[in-house]
């Protein structure tokens, strides 16, 4: 890339993402504090197949913290708040990177996933595909900055999924 890093740190505010992180802080709180809709009391089928909601629940939550916790141990020397990538960043292919581009993102759509269905919460499957498109939003701008980082981006990403191995 043609910029100096000292040309780039300082760019003005929403340049780095800050907007996409405070939307994100957004999302993660309305998800906690959204209410489950509707209630499962009251309705039969709900209480039929809770072994089959907890599992989900369960394997959804495991691949969440293998995803996020191998995320964030491949990425400790260059991990930023902002999707805009620091200056000595070096493109992570292998491990969990190898999986899916953006492991963080994942991590946190699984985690949703799992609850959604355990609950059985229509506003929560409602605002998990929210996140689905916001992340999807995100980790595409965040793309085309590694890229402009670095040219074999491209490539990588023809190979390996944003969020689902082998899926999406």
């Amino acid at each position: 890339m043609n910029t100096k890093p000292s040309e780039r740190s300082r760019s003005p505010w929403g340049k780095k993402g800050e907007h996409l992180v405070a939307l994100q802080f957004i999302l993660l709180l309305t998800f906690i504090f959204l209410p489950v809709y509707p209630s499962s009391s009251g309705f039969e089928f709900f209480n039929t197949i809770p072994v089959i909601r907890f599992a989900v629940l369960v394997v959804c939550s495991l691949i969440a913290i293998l995803f996020g916790t191998a995320g964030l141990y491949q990425i400790k020397h260059s991990l930023t708040t902002l999707p805009y990538p620091v200056e000595h960043n070096k493109l992570e292919t292998k491990g969990i990177y190898a999986l899916v581009r953006h492991p963080l993102y994942s991590s946190q759509l699984f985690a949703a996933f799992g609850w959604t269905v355990f609950q059985m919460s229509f506003s929560h499957f409602l605002l998990t595909a929210a996140g689905f498109v916001f992340f999807s939003y995100k980790a595409s701008r965040e793309e085309s900055w590694l890229t402009e980082l670095h040219p074999e981006y491209s490539d990588y990403a023809h190979h390996v999924r944003k969020f689902i191995p082998w899926i999406y």
